[in-house]
């Protein structure tokens, strides 16, 4: 890893450890609640302990002014829930697009499995060469998702992240396995930094402890988008996150820490 690698990973996290709110989901869902008013979600989940947000491209200019001096990530690739096939993220920006954006990092979503694997595989390993020759610490999104593929499978997921890491990335994405000792086999499988997406968990305890179980695990952190960016308060559960990610708190103490109900 080259140096302004390295120094930009250290703007996206803290201390070894990461706790990223993805909000690129305009172009997947367009503009739900929560991203409508970006500016004041992005200053309430920095505030409350966020180290990065992440967008597309086209929203930097309403990233910046509100993000109290957190990372900011881009995101290369999408698609929407109202086209043909979700899975088939088309490039959506080149890294000089996200230096031009002011990024400190750029991501790139990876479906292992899927029948865009190939083309995916192709366009995360150009990513990665692009990046890291201007110095641009890569997030590789890498899930397992596919015909027949069991999306929360320890070894599916191990598979996943191994390959983000193989092509290139310096910090990997995935979903959760449901529980510490199946993830241990995930974070194990990588020798990069391995972080959670936020799943579909009901209510703020069983999402913790989603967080407490991968930390557990070895994990270092995650990239959750709905669960903190749609809460009835955004900063306080981004400040719940922090707790057990940086602080390593236990579900009940990052609920009393942030007054969250159980």
């Amino acid at each position: 890893m080259n140096t302004g690698t390295r120094a930009r990973l250290e703007r996206i996290g803290t201390d070894g450890n990461y706790l990223t709110v993805p909000m690129d989901h305009g172009v997947t869902l367009g503009p739900v609640a929560g991203l409508r008013d970006i500016e004041s979600t992005i200053d309430a989940v920095t505030r409350g302990g966020a180290d990065a947000v992440l967008t597309q491209k086209g929203i930097a200019d309403r990233v910046h002014p509100n993000k109290n001096d957190a990372g900011y990530i881009v995101h290369l690739n999408g698609s929407t829930v109202i086209g043909p096939d979700e899975n088939d993220k088309r490039t959506t920006g080149t890294v000089e697009d996200a230096v031009r954006a002011g990024a400190d990092a750029v991501s790139f979503h990876i479906n292992v499995g899927s029948d865009h694997e190939p083309d995916q595989l192709t366009m995360l390993s150009e990513v990665t060469s692009d990046a890291h020759r201007l110095g641009i610490p890569v997030l590789a999104m890498a899930y397992a998702r596919g015909p027949g593929v069991d999306g929360h499978d320890p070894e599916s997921l191990g598979h996943a992240v191994r390959l983000a890491e193989e092509l290139g990335a310096d910090l990997v994405k995935t979903a959760y396995s449901g529980d510490a000792e199946s993830f241990e086999y995930v974070v194990e499988s990588t020798a990069k930094p391995v972080i959670i997406a936020g799943g579909s968990p009901e209510g703020d305890r069983a999402i913790l402890a989603d967080v407490r179980g991968a930390m557990d695990a070895g994990g270092s952190g995650v990239s959750m988008g709905r669960s903190i960016f749609q809460h009835d308060d955004p900063g306080a559960m981004a400040g719940a996150v922090s707790a057990i990610v940086h602080d390593g708190a236990s579900v009940d103490e990052a609920l009393d820490r942030t007054g969250l109900d159980a």
